[in-house]
């Protein structure tokens, strides 16, 4: 019996409209009704269902047996219980689940096992304690085993982060197999669920910080007006980050006249180039970008803490990394031969053996 497919069809009665994600739901119409229908799938209406085709199929029961009391009663073999968590940015959380994936591979311990489940694992409990990571073509998962039960973790569909538990014996919790016993069952299973997540690091959080990446490198609106984008490569974004910089220590900051003298200096342009609307609108994108604020009942600007650490980075990052790394990896640029040159030369070289070795094969 599958809880999704129950959930979309109360959906369809109602004429609630929803999106569909294979076995799940992704987006609703209502998703507190949702909520409130998947909630309301209980042992009773299980039980029911059964009943209703029981009277309707042949009964290997016949009716004095019937008469006297024996009947089928439902038991639960295997349960699934699943959190599917929607993306709005899908390649972002794919890049997240991965960098997840290469920093939990301990969670099959016995001490991340017990914090997921919530139970004492000791020497005499059934093993192996591991973490499997399963890949299907390009889709890797993350597979956590206790007892008879397994926790999986996959990007489903490209869309979502799902997190299912499947518990295979309910015994393994001390708890019987009778239908009764579905909301602790239940219970069990989103608690894992939950509890998964909240085990689980990453050192930094990529996707705020591509975030505020992007939010830079784009165009965007900021109290109603619109500041343009202060774009890592861009000369003009480069001079003017390093210029906010040789006035960071100062305890009265800088004034729009100070920051042009070097300003101008960095780009190789005579001072009075620099108008003082330019440089107005250099102090407006910086301060709508949170990298600059003003000193109150003054007209000088000093650097935001979010300005200093953005400003220090990106200009290392270019300077050390993309200049002197696009140098060394072009070879109409890098005449001296280079281990990275010599990595990408033979990377070329490889590709090419492969493509013509295929050529041959077909």
């Amino acid at each position: 019996m599958n809880g999704h497919e129950y959930a979309k069809q109360q959906l369809e009665r109602e004429h609630i409209a929803y999106q569909a994600l294979d076995n799940g739901i992704r987006s609703c119409a209502d998703p507190k009704r949702l909520q409130q229908i998947c909630d309301a799938l209980s042992a009773a209406k299980i039980d029911a269902l059964l009943r209703k085709w029981l009277r309707r199929l042949p009964h290997p029961y016949p009716a004095a047996d019937r008469a006297a009391g024996y009947r089928y009663q439902l038991s639960i073999w295997q349960i699934e219980l699943s959190l599917t968590q929607v993306l709005d940015r899908p390649v972002s959380g794919r890049m997240f689940f991965e960098q997840v994936i290469r920093e939990n591979l301990d969670l099959g311990r016995p001490k991340q096992v017990q914090l997921i489940f919530d139970r004492s694992v000791t020497r005499a409990t059934p093993g192996p304690f591991r973490t499997r990571v399963i890949t299907d073509g390009v889709i890797p998962s993350l597979h956590i085993d206790y007892k008879g039960t397994r926790i999986k973790q996959y990007h489903k569909e490209g869309q979502a982060l799902r997190t299912e538990t499947t518990i295979n014996n309910a015994r393994d919790f001390y708890i019987g197999k009778g239908l009764h016993n579905l909301p602790a069952l239940r219970k069990i299973g989103f608690q894992a669920n939950r509890r998964v997540i909240q085990v689980q690091t990453i050192t930094q959080d990529a996707i705020l910080a591509e975030e505020t990446l992007q939010q830079l490198q784009r165009p965007r609106m900021v109290e109603g007006q619109r500041v343009s984008a202060l774009r890592l490569a861009d000369p003009t974004v480069q001079a003017l980050w390093n210029a906010v910089l040789m006035y960071d220590l100062l305890p009265a900051g800088f004034s729009n006249s100070q920051l042009r003298t070097y300003l101008a200096q960095l780009l190789g342009q005579p001072e009075e180039h620099l108008t003082q609307g330019r440089m107005s609108y250099h102090l407006r994108r910086l301060r709508l970008h949170g990298l600059i604020q003003r000193i109150p009942k003054t007209h000088r600007y000093r650097l935001t803490d979010f300005g200093l650490r953005t400003a220090v980075f990106c200009t290392r990052a270019y300077a050390r990394i993309f200049r002197h790394g696009i140098g060394m990896v072009l070879p109409t640029t890098s005449p001296v031969p280079n281990p990275l040159l010599r990595c990408f030369d033979k990377l070329d070289h490889e590709i090419a053996a492969w493509v013509d070795q295929v050529k041959m094969a077909a």
